[in-house]
Order: structure tokens, then C-alpha cells, then sequence
């Protein structure tokens, strides 16, 4: 019975070693390639670690409401910053 055990315990360590071994090689390659990897261990939300200042985009803010968004996606009006043509219009709120 001793024996057995011992064999389990083995082939248990060997196979834990060779899923981190795994996961280790595929975060180093997306890494390496600029991109991120999810697991199961990531939170949704959470931020990743490889590659996570690649992906930044400058925030602004929206002259009428105060929203923030992302600058590809604001639109840019006489100097100003704008959530959508609608507030553009509006102008800044007093």
C-alpha cells in the first residue's frame, strides 16, 4: 500500500509541475508577442500584467457632462472635448 501511494503522490507532483510549467510558457510567449492571456485565477475586471501599458489610451473629459472617455472614441469640437455631437452643440454646461 505504501508503494502505491507514493507512485500517486509522483505521477500528482509530475502533472502539476508540467500544468505550471504550461501556463509559465504561454504567459511568457504572449508577453513576448505584446498580448494578454486570461486564466481562470484572472478576476473579470482585474488588470493583467503583461502587456497592460501597451493597450493605454489617454482619458478625457467631456466639456458639458464631466464623463470621462477614451480619446478615439470623444469628439473634438473648437478646443474642446465632447461625450457626443449633441453636447457639442449644447456647449459648456453653466
Amino acid at each position: 500500500m505504501g508503494k502505491l501511494l507514493f507512485w500517486i503522490i509522483v505521477v500528482i507532483a509530475a502533472l502539476v509541475a508540467v500544468r505550471l510549467l504550461a501556463i509559465h510558457n504561454r504567459n511568457k510567449n504572449a508577453a513576448d508577442n505584446g498580448t494578454t492571456t486570461t486564466t481562470a485565477r484572472n478576476k473579470p475586471g482585474g488588470k493583467s500584467v503583461a502587456g497592460s501599458t501597451a493597450n493605454a489610451e489617454s482619458m478625457v473629459r467631456c466639456a458639458h457632462c464631466g464623463i470621462h472617455m477614451p480619446r478615439s472614441e470623444a469628439v473634438l469640437s473648437g478646443g474642446d472635448t465632447w461625450c457626443s455631437a449633441e453636447h457639442a452643440k449644447l456647449g459648456v454646461s453653466q
